[in-house]
């Protein structure tokens, strides 16, 4: 689809060799570089992040339905998706804090936490989740646990716009529940939760009532689009304001 197409898409696993390179070249960089610090110039980076264990289905086209119309409020900012579809990515193993959490080695690891981090920490961040037995799935679950690298030694994702996204089965399939437990798992790095504009004022809430052809909810993307408009322009206030 030529609407995905357009934005820097993660569409295949990145190889380890790639991985280790990156990890290289952040190792280099030290605690500077764990701290994902945003300079003020460049682009206004905001980052997608779907989170159906169907790659390239509903959830992933949503997501970038409002990336699309992110991209589109000003041209310094640049979208990228992230569809974790398809990988493997365990839960937190816990820890007293923290920043005494183990983490597995797995997808996470290895492959998502790079595109996090480089080249900087996203400005703004929209996360979607299909709807499963009125709560999020358990791959969303599991990557959010795991933002919790970004909590040590600072909280590293604080003050950033949030936008949450998430796909039912029905008009009123529990959508809201999911983007209201999202959130609140969020403001654990006290980020900035944002709705969408009339319509669509908690989230963005899609319906999946035509065979996976999600763009036909003419009504659901409206919202995932006005998701992306108002993630876009908080993000851009707030890079403003640091000047």
């Amino acid at each position: 689809m030529e609407r995905r197409a357009e934005n820097k898409t993660m569409t295949g696993r990145i190889t380890r060799r790639a991985t280790l390179g990156m990890a290289g070249t952040m190792a280099l960089g030290g605690t500077a570089a764990l701290s994902g610090e945003n300079a003020t110039g460049g682009p206004v980076r905001i980052v997608g992040i779907a989170c159906s264990p169907r790659k390239g289905k509903t959830t992933a086209t949503g997501v970038s339905a409002a990336l699309d119309a992110a991209r589109g409020v000003d041209p310094d900012i640049q979208t990228e998706l992230i569809d974790l579809g398809g990988l493997n990515i365990a839960g937190s193993l816990g820890g007293a804090t923290s920043a005494e959490a183990k983490q597995p080695e797995d997808d996470f690891e290895l492959e998502v936490l790079p595109v996090l981090k480089a080249p900087r920490l996203p400005d703004g961040l929209i996360i979607g989740s299909p709807c499963y037995f009125r709560t999020m799935s358990a791959l969303c679950k599991a990557f959010l646990e795991r933002l919790q690298v970004f909590r040590s030694p600072k909280l590293m994702l604080a003050d950033r716009p949030l936008g949450v996204l998430c796909v039912g089965a029905y008009r009123n399939g529990g959508q809201e529940l999911v983007i209201q437990e999202i959130q609140t798992a969020m403001l654990c790095h006290e980020v900035m939760p944002v709705g969408g504009k009339p319509r669509a004022h908690q989230g963005a809430t899609l319906w999946n009532a035509y065979k996976d052809d999600i763009m036909k909810d003419e009504f659901g993307i409206e919202t995932a689009q006005k998701l992306g408009i108002r993630v876009a322009e908080a993000a851009l206030k707030l890079r403003r304001a640091k000047g």
